[in-house]
């Protein structure tokens, strides 16, 4: 940014909220406007007032129980044409916010634990990190995925120009990269807490951490280049708009702002956290701090404050307290210092520090380049002049705390580390603490009493009202009772009235038309016109019923030579297996009886390396209702899916992983089968998915034919995390697979999703599946491909 003067000066200090600012963002209306939140548990609104320097307090929004860690701003739609506010807070909650009205609009409920991180993307779509190790994505007021990967607190995400690309930063010290939902990639470098993440254009982003050093990293992995100058934790980074030009802030009690990858400028401000920094349109620089004060810094002339509102600002920090033991002026040894006479001689560069000797005090000054002088930025002092309280540096387990005690219960067992905010109930924490370690609840008056007295009965208002009874948990906030995770109606979803009626493909095209008007899209465009969508939704599962008996019981026979003793199959059970076979085959009226069933479930446990002409029996006899029924039934249906996920095993024989797949597809074939695969749905996606990567075409052909059943299932049943994982899976797997007849399905699977439900058309633009298959829409032979893809292009 060229601005006016070069260096940046305060523009303001605005003072409003009665505790630690900690997060803050520019906001889009009013224009030239931010938004911050606070310990106080309140977000604020602030626009520019007309006179060019000072901003007005707009309006308080409050929706949180407890303390407020970050906010971020949800672009434009046509619904809210001045978008949305979205803050996160110690109550484990989101709330979103329009900008005209104090109260929330709705409150997003999942997280476990803290939520200390917010980004937004396009088509509505946002990302939450919190203490719980889990990022979020939701969709206006439902969670759509869950990423799960990381080991400790998430403290910083960012969603990526590039659409379906997200970034987390953790207490683990790593920064994953996930698309469509997946980790893709883990950036290791930072030897401490990754705490901010900013973005400077599809290929690069920056990273700051509690190892003092910002990092700028490639999307492919490669670490560019490491900036040092902050003397401790890094708290918050944030890029100037057109360019590469950053500010960062953190616990040495001051802004830098990097030109050309140096630190061109270190402003100290009078508060010992430095919590949190963006910029504005128009360059200028606001931080949140410790003592609650927002600061807004310009480098122009005619915005910068008056010269007595700048002396004020430096007589404040000329007065601050450093203390020694942060090490943010290296090691003091009060003996050696010189004395005022230090200061005649210029400093090097701006930003540099001296420590000088007067009458028995240690004072702390910083060069200022632009002013060619020592400005006063403390005295140091023995003991801490930030209490804990206002810093809250402690950190256990990756979480951050105003307090973390060791107690030992006994002499000679183990200590415990007990983590403590003043914000909490002393009574629920030492409850927990009990819990937790499993210690005798006779502790609970000593733990509490204990936790009262270090704490010096600190408390903030209103935790009462919070924490009415530790011990029933009445009062307090019970993760997932409304976090739209579990969002299966309670009724089954294939029985009974809601059960489709196999349609014919003209009720197909009247329900895409429906579609077609949710999206507002009006006709289909011209190319489509002229033909009928035949391909979706479709209503039916697809399943896998070519067979040839008689070879495959000649194989059977063939290895059963060669099974050990123990596992070898009498003449007995190869004639029940040739039974069920030709029963099932030639659709015969007899069912097959629980001892075949018996036999069979013998057969599919041979050896992995002979047993896939018994895995081909299963997979044609799980289509009889009487099998279905059996395997997939309440009572044995553990053993049958460790079974099949066994066979899925990436490294395993491709022949057994094809017909695990197929018996899997042709599970859906009648209600108890479709009841077993919606309930594993999850390990089912997550262990098949991995056969993406191999190179046998049939293998692809039925991970996209399982993908299009679930897809088939979901249609009818409006659950949209089902259908977030199904969008996942079609997205990962389109970025390996060849095979037409694949892709193919795949576009059928995303068609019949997305049909009839605008939350999932607006998740599938936002994980980039509409550019992901816009070449498919010039695919000659066959013509089923390029007629599917054009008419889920038009849905998009």
């Amino acid at each position: 940014m060229a601005g006016e003067g070069g260096v940046y000066r305060l523009r303001c200090s605005l003072v409003g909220h009665g505790q630690d600012v900690r997060g803050l963002t520019s906001g889009l209306f009013p224009q030239g406007g931010f938004v911050s939140v606070s310990r106080d548990r309140t977000a604020r609104l602030w626009a520019p007032d007309g006179l060019n320097r000072g901003f007005t307090e707009m309006h308080c929004m409050s929706g949180h129980s407890n303390f407020v860690s970050c906010v971020c701003i949800i672009p434009p739609s046509d619904l809210y044409p001045r978008g949305l506010i979205a803050t996160g807070g110690n109550d484990h909650n989101i709330c979103i916010f329009t900008v005209d009205n104090p109260a929330p609009l709705y409150v997003l409920k999942g997280h476990k634990n803290t939520v200390c991180s917010l980004s937004s993307g396009k088509f509505g779509t946002l990302l939450s990190g919190s203490w719980d190790t889990t990022a979020k994505v939701w969709l206006n007021d439902r969670c759509m995925m869950t990423l799960q990967g990381h080991t400790a607190a998430i403290w910083a995400v960012k969603i990526l120009p590039e659409q379906g690309l997200m970034l987390t930063g953790s207490a683990d010290k790593t920064i994953k990269l996930w698309k469509a939902g997946r980790c893709e990639r883990t950036f290791t470098g930072h030897e401490d807490c990754v705490r901010g993440l900013a973005i400077l254009s599809e290929m690069e982003f920056l990273s700051c951490a509690n190892d003092a050093s910002v990092r700028r990293w490639q999307i492919s992995g490669e670490c560019l280049q490491v900036y040092y100058g902050h003397t401790n934790y890094i708290y918050s980074i944030s890029v100037f708009p057109q360019c590469k030009d950053f500010v960062t802030t953190g616990e040495d009690r001051s802004l830098r702002i990097w030109k050309q990858g140096e630190c061109a400028q270190t402003i100290r401000l009078p508060a010992q956290s430095v919590w949190c920094c963006c910029v504005l349109d128009n360059g200028d620089i606001v931080v949140g701090a410790s003592d609650g004060i927002i600061r807004v810094f310009t480098e122009s002339l005619e915005r910068t404050a008056s010269a007595e509102e700048i002396q004020a600002f430096e007589n404040e920090l000329s007065q601050a307290s450093i203390d020694p033991k942060t090490g943010d002026l290296g090691d003091i040894n009060a003996d050696d210092l010189p004395g005022r006479e230090h200061l005649k001689d210029p400093g090097t560069r701006d930003g540099q520090t001296r420590l000088i000797k007067d009458n028995g005090k240690v004072e702390a000054y910083q060069w200022s380049v632009s002013e060619g002088r020592w400005i006063k930025i403390g005295d140091v002092v023995g003991s801490s002049g930030a209490t804990q309280q206002t810093s809250g540096k402690v950190l256990f387990e990756g979480k951050e705390y105003d307090y973390v005690f060791t107690i030992d219960v006994n002499e000679s067992g183990p200590s415990y580390k007990l983590p403590y905010n003043i914000t909490d109930d002393p009574w629920l924490t030492a409850y927990n603490f009990l819990q937790k370690n499993d210690l005798n609840p006779m502790f609970l008056d000593q733990v509490a009493k204990f936790i009262m007295d270090n704490t010096k009965g600190q408390t903030l208002v209103n935790t009462t009202a919070q924490f009415s009874d530790p011990f029933t948990g009445a009062g307090r906030y019970v993760p997932g009772s409304s976090s739209g995770s579990n969002t299966v109606p309670a009724a089954d979803p294939f029985t009974g009235a809601g059960r489709y009626v196999p349609g014919s493909t003209s009720n197909a095209v009247a329900s895409v038309g429906k579609a077609d008007l949710s999206t507002g899209m009006g006709a289909y465009q011209s190319a489509a016109a002229k033909t009928e969508n035949i391909y979706f939704p479709k209503k039916e599962a697809v399943t896998f019923d070519q067979a040839n008996p008689t070879q495959i019981l000649g194989k059977l026979k063939e290895l059963n030579g060669s099974a050990s003793e123990e596992q070898k199959l009498t003449e007995d059970d190869l004639i029940i297996l040739e039974k069920i076979l030709f029963a099932i085959c030639n659709t015969s009226a007899e069912a097959p009886t629980a001892q075949q069933l018996q036999t069979l479930w013998k057969a599919v446990n041979w050896p992995e390396d002979i047993v896939f002409p018994a895995l081909d029996i299963l997979r044609l006899s799980i289509r009889h209702p009487t099998v279905n029924e059996n395997f997939c039934s309440e009572k044995d249906r553990v053993q049958f899916i460790i079974l099949l996920l066994k066979f899925l095993n990436p490294k395993g024989k491709q022949a057994n992983q094809l017909l695990a797949l197929r018996a899997l597809c042709n599970c859906f074939v009648s209600q108890a089968g479709q009841k077993f695969m919606m309930q594993q749905r999850d390990e089912i996606m997550t262990q098949a998915i991995e056969l993406k990567s191999g190179s046998n075409k049939n293998v692809h052909i039925a991970l996209a034919t399982l993908t299009l059943n679930y897809a088939v299932c979901l249609h009818k049943v409006n659950n949209i995390e089902g259908k977030a994982q199904c969008l996942s899976v079609i997205s990962t797997v389109m970025e390996v697979v060849q095979d037409l007849e694949a892709i193919f399905r795949l576009l059928v699977a995303l068609g019949t999703l997305i049909s009839d439900d605008t939350n999932a058309v607006q998740l599938a633009k936002s994980l980039g599946v509409d550019s992901q298959i816009k070449k498919y829409a010039s695919v000659s032979e066959p013509t089923k491909v390029s007629e599917c893809c054009r008419f889920v292009l038009n849905l998009l």
